[in-house]
């Protein structure tokens, strides 16, 4: 009978080792097929840890907040519109507001990323 036992236990820690192997190699694909599609290299990188850390891609957020592209004007006119349209109080959803609200932060990582790497970089004086 103990031997039985024994067997079943090895046998459950072999099946979810193979699988927690299985998701750790899936997510590590993932990860690197997220920092390909942002572009590679450090700009890739910098879009990949905006994405993990806003939830969103920058394709989404500019879907959210009916964007075609990065604009800071069009930007908080169309955040303040919906924004506005989704209070909770004119019976809108709290759920979308935060939404909003992320992807309006997602596009304002895009555009201080954009910034730090078109600026030049500071010289020397004498």
């Amino acid at each position: 009978m103990a031997k039985y036992i024994a067997q079943i236990i090895v046998t459950g820690v072999q099946v979810v080792g193979k699988a927690f192997a299985r998701a750790l190699r899936q997510e590590i694909a993932a990860s690197q097929e997220a920092a390909k599609r942002a572009g590679g290299g450090q700009q890739g990188t910098k879009r990949a840890a905006a994405n993990a850390s806003t939830g969103l891609t920058l394709e989404e957020a500019l879907q959210i907040l009916n964007l075609d592209k990065v604009d800071p004007e069009k930007l908080k006119s169309n955040y303040d519109h919906l924004f506005n349209a989704n209070d909770k109080s004119k019976g809108g959803s709290f759920y979308l507001q935060s939404k909003i609200v992320r992807a309006k932060e997602r596009i304002e990582v895009e555009l201080k990323n954009s910034q730090q790497t078109t600026k030049p970089p500071p010289t020397e004086g004498p």
